[in-house]
């Protein structure tokens, strides 16, 4: 009984030290095209995370204001990854291959983007049950934007009705600190 108990709260242990080196770029998704990809690749840069819809109120300025933040920072020190959830309203209702067409189509995306995704609930992915966990901010519509730092840790999270230039201010900052950091390293 004692060893069984010993070896629970070593379990736990183990448990709870692996949970604390989780951080966003730990984990690995799907991109839109299919393919697993590690968040691995983006450590280094900053993030801006979001859950993204083609038939939102909010499609047309975020897909705008976010492809301009690409443009303007990404992709060395930055980039907005994008991932497509229909649980808000059903208004992400195409394939995969639909949402690309869309958003390259309509707003020259140049950002990376993922599978469609679920973002709440049971069914959530892993990577967003994470910024929820660590910002302790649930999205509860399209559009939730969650900025990560080089490191993976979560700087915050804003909401639909916060617009991306409302943000940029945040996103700057943190580019800023990137690009001091590599010059620093030189």
């Amino acid at each position: 009984m004692l060893a069984s108990a010993a070896l629970t709260l070593l379990l736990l242990c183990v448990s709870l030290s692996e949970s604390k080196d989780k951080d966003f770029y730990t984990f690995k998704v799907v991109n839109i095209r299919g393919k697993l990809v590690s968040l691995e690749k983006y450590r280094g840069s900053v993030s801006l995370v979001v859950n993204v819809a083609s038939e939102c109120g909010f499609t047309e300025e975020h897909y705008k204001d976010l492809q301009q933040l690409q443009r303007d920072f990404g992709p060395y020190h930055f980039n907005v990854l994008a991932f497509p959830c229909n649980q808000f309203g059903q208004q992400e209702p195409g394939s995969d291959r639909e949402i690309e067409m869309f958003a390259r189509r309509t707003y020259a995306v140049s950002f990376p983007m993922f599978s469609k995704i679920a973002v709440v609930s049971s069914g959530a992915n892993n990577a967003f049950k994470y910024l929820v966990d660590a910002s302790g901010k649930e999205p509860d519509w399209n559009f939730w934007k969650f900025l990560v730092d080089p490191n993976g840790k979560v700087v915050n999270a804003w909401g639909p009705k916060v617009s991306v230039k409302q943000i940029r201010p945040h996103v700057t900052d943190l580019v800023r600190q990137v690009i001091l950091k590599k010059k620093d390293e030189l």
